[in-house]
Formats: structure tokens, sequence, C-alpha cells
């Protein structure tokens, strides 16, 4: 009996595995804009594209919708998230109100652990556009990585795994925006300058000013993808 059970139980673990699997292969997929926005994803390409049971991406796919990269529909369809300005809009404010209070409880919880992390993240990012010079460009993976990890070691004291989970959630989402419709980030100094003055204000620990500065970053992003129109800025 003994035996019996652990086999089940190991049956299981192997499912949750290939759901998490199946849920990553998507999820880089739409992130990377293989898989475009509104766009219907059938089980019998997937399962073909990924080498991936159905039911395991099934449930996969699932875990995406919470993840607000893809939508459910009908009986157990799912398509890509549309994008929209709307929508950016509110990834943004939701973003910007998670983070904010990630970022003020990392600034007065944060150790010296925590401020090498933030100047860890920030020289690699340096060294990687040194490197690729003016290059750097969204959906490359090592500077998309890079990326990410900055941001992430800005909150990364905060103490709340769920403000961290709802921060990479929430990145992602945006990243989608950026990925697609961006076609440039500037300059490799101008995008270095803009990151260490946020990590300058952030290891100052200025209460007010970097929750400030960040949420004028996280802004950027929906004024880079949807530039305001003239009527807007009267």
């Amino acid at each position: 009996m003994a035996s019996t059970a652990h086999s089940g139980s190991g049956d299981v673990a192997s499912s949750d595995t290939l759901s998490e699997r199946a849920a990553n292969l998507v999820e880089q997929d739409i992130i990377a804009g293989v898989h475009a926005p509104g766009a219907r994803l059938g089980i019998i390409d997937l399962v073909q594209r990924y080498d991936i049971g159905a039911t395991p991406l099934r449930e996969g796919l699932s875990r995406l919708i919470s993840r607000g990269l893809i939508v459910g529909i009908g009986q157990r369809g799912f398509r890509v998230a549309d994008v929209s300005r709307e929508d950016l809009e509110d990834i943004t404010r939701i973003r910007t109100v998670i983070e904010i209070e990630a970022l003020r409880l990392a600034m007065t919880q944060g150790d010296d652990a925590w401020e090498a992390g933030i100047l860890s993240a920030l020289h690699q990012m340096r060294r990687h556009i040194q490197r690729t010079g003016n290059e750097f460009h969204e959906g490359a993976p090592d500077f998309d990585r890079l990326h990410k990890a900055f941001h992430t070691s800005l909150l990364a004291a905060c103490g709340s795994k769920r403000l961290l989970t709802a921060h990479s959630d929430l990145y992602d989402q945006a990243y989608r925006y950026r990925r697609v419709m961006m076609r440039a980030l500037g300059s490799g100094e101008e995008f270095i300058t803009v990151h260490q003055s946020l990590a300058d204000r952030v290891l100052a620990r200025d209460i007010d000013g970097a929750p400030a500065m960040l949420a004028s970053h996280l802004h950027s992003t929906l004024d880079y993808v949807y530039p305001p129109s003239k009527g807007d800025e009267s």
C-alpha cells in the first residue's frame, strides 16, 4: 500500500512539473511575440510545438490566465490577451502601487546584502550594454534577464513573496507591450544613466524621492508605447 501511495504522489508531482513547464514555454513565446495578441491558442498546435501532452498543456494555460497573459474562451479554449492603451494604463497603475509599496519596505528593511545586490545588478547591466553598444534591445535574452533582475533587486528586501510575485507578473505583462511595440530604447549611455539615478535614490533611502522616481520610470513605458497626443499634453 505504501508503494502505491508513493507512486501516486510521484505522478501528481510529474504532472505538476509538466504543466508548469508548459506554462513557462507558452509564457516565453507570448512575451517574445511568437503568439500574437488576440491569437487563439489551439491545443493540437501547441502539443506539436512543445511536445507536451494536451492535459498538462491545458493546466499550464489555465495558470497563465491568472498571470494576465491569456484569457479563457468557450469550452476550455484559450487566446492570447489583447493589447490596448487602456490595458497598459491599468497594468501601469497597479504596478506602480505594488512596486512603490515594495520599494518603501525594501528601503526600510534592506541590509548591506540588499544594497550589494542592487549594485551588482546595475553593474552587470552596464557591462552588457558596454559590450553591445547601442545594439541592445528588448527581446535580446541576456538584456531582458538583466533588466528585470535590476528592477527586482530594488524590491528584493521588501519581505513579501506576494509583492515580489505580483511585481514579476506585472513586469512581464508590461514587457509584452515593450517587446512588441518598442523599436528602440535610445542610447546605452542614457539608459544606464536613468537606472543609475534610480539606484542612487534607492540606496540613499530617499523615502520620498525614490518612489516618485520609480513611478515616473514605470510610466515611461506607457509614454513610449502610446505617446501622448498634442491634445493630451495641453
